[in-house]
This record gives structure tokens, sequence and C-alpha cells, in this order.
């Protein structure tokens, strides 16, 4: 079971590297509003998607691929939230009308992704924006600084994939806007965080103190379960120096004639 399922399964809401802070940020940059048609790319269990409908967009669109993550969050389409929907698509193919959206955003997606497959999401995006005043966003793993020994970087991803048993590949902040510029777009916000997904005051800012005491409580019933907790754990202390979390804001960059 990759990392992520597994720390669901637990209790966990908040799967995010940057924890619903840098989310809450990242929302506050998008200005998502009453007029705004969002798509949300991988929606997951529907975390964000909470903190996007309580600021009342025109309508509301997550796609995920994972039935379990459709189901959850076709929940979430209750009357009075605007237009909501989920659809089971791949982030990259969404099937969805081009420019059917003004925001498009992603989190915790990317970095598992190799770099073919990263870029054909970032184009996706773009093809859903209507026009040039769209904005999209992701929040993601990064490896830093920038000029990190590529060596080392491709070190960290290996330990990463091990512990969440799926690829992980991080990018540094150049790197992650570069992904941006190559498919159109122009950064025009960003902020690195700490990547502190399973420390204490994490928990507690991200589940509240109940809900992370409910996930302490669940792993240690369960020892294979805590084993798999406790080696990500191990693996994002060992690299605490060169593991952080950001979120990017970009518009879409004038086509030229």
């Amino acid at each position: 079971m990759p990392g992520h399922w597994l720390l669901a399964r637990l209790g966990k809401r908040v799967l995010r590297p940057g924890g619903v802070e840098l989310t809450r940020w990242m929302l506050d940059a998008l200005r998502v509003g009453p007029g705004d048609r969002v798509v949300e790319l991988a929606g997951g269990l529907g975390a964000t998607a909470r903190l996007t409908l309580a600021r009342g967009p025109a309508a509301h669109t997550a796609a995920d691929r994972d039935p379990a993550a459709v189901a959850a969050l076709s929940a979430l389409t209750a009357p009075g939230r605007g237009r909501v929907r989920a659809v089971g698509a791949d982030a990259a193919r969404t099937g969805l009308p081009d420019g059917t959206a003004t925001v498009v955003y992603g989190e915790a997606m990317l970095s598992m992704q190799p770099e073919p497959a990263e870029r054909r999401v970032v184009a996706e995006a773009r093809r859903l924006l209507a026009d040039s005043s769209g904005r999209y966003a992701l929040h993601e793993l990064c490896v830093l600084p920038d000029g990190l020994d590529p060596a080392l970087a491709e070190r960290i991803g290996a330990d990463l994939s091990g512990a969440l048993r799926v690829g992980a590949r991080p990018l540094t902040p150049s790197g992650w806007s570069g992904l941006l510029a190559a498919e159109g777009f122009t950064v025009t916000a960003r902020r690195i965080a700490p990547m502190a997904l399973l420390e204490p005051r994490r928990l507690v800012a991200d589940e509240g103190l109940t809900g992370a005491l409910g996930i302490a409580g669940r792993a240690l019933r369960d020892p294979a379960a805590l084993r798999r907790v406790l080696r990500m754990r191990r693996v994002f202390c060992r690299h605490r120096a060169h593991l952080g979390a950001i979120a990017l804001v970009a518009r879409p960059a004038p086509t030229r004639p």
C-alpha cells in the first residue's frame, strides 16, 4: 500500500507536504472566490476541496483516478455549495472541455511522477484554463537548495520511494519553476515550508489534538502499520536538511501572435 493511503487508513486527512498551512496560503494566493470555476487535480479524500468550497466558488470539479477518492469527493456534493462534482479521471487526461476553469490546482501528486508525466499534467492544467487571467497552483515536495548535488537528490528520491512505496522525484524550487515555464506558465508567487508531515506539532496543527491522538492509537494497535510509519518518519528525518514543501502560483503566459 502506498504511504499516503496507509496514512489515510490510519485516519490522516491532510496528506500534503506543507500541511494545511501551506494549502491555505496557496488558496489565498489563488484568490479563489464566488466567480471562480475550480478544477482540482488528484483531489484525494477531499481535505482541500472542503477548504475551497468554504470560499464559495461558482463551481468545483475534482478529478481523481482512484475510486475511493472519487467516492469521498462525491460525498461533498451538498446543496447550497454551487456546482460540485467528482470525476474518475487521470490528472493528465481529465476529459473536461478546453477552458473550463478559471482556477486549477493539484497537490502532492507531481512529486510522484516521472518528468514526462509531470509535463502532461501541467499541460492539462494549461488546457483547462480559459485564458491568461486563469491561475494554476501546485503544492509539492521539493529538495533544497537549488544546485543540490544531483547524486544526493537521486539518493533522497530513492529513499523516499522505498519508504513510501511509490516513485518519488521531488525537484528543486528552480526545477519546479522551470517545469511551469516549459509548459507556458509564469510564476507569480512562491512559498517554501518545512516538510514535517509526521512531526507531532504538524500532526496536531493539521488534524487537531483528538485526530492526532486517534492516528497514533490506530498505529499502535497495528504493528505492521506502525513499522511503516516509523520508517517513513526516519527517512524524513534523515533528509530533513534537504527536504521541503513548496507551493507555486502561476498564470498562463500570453500567447504570441
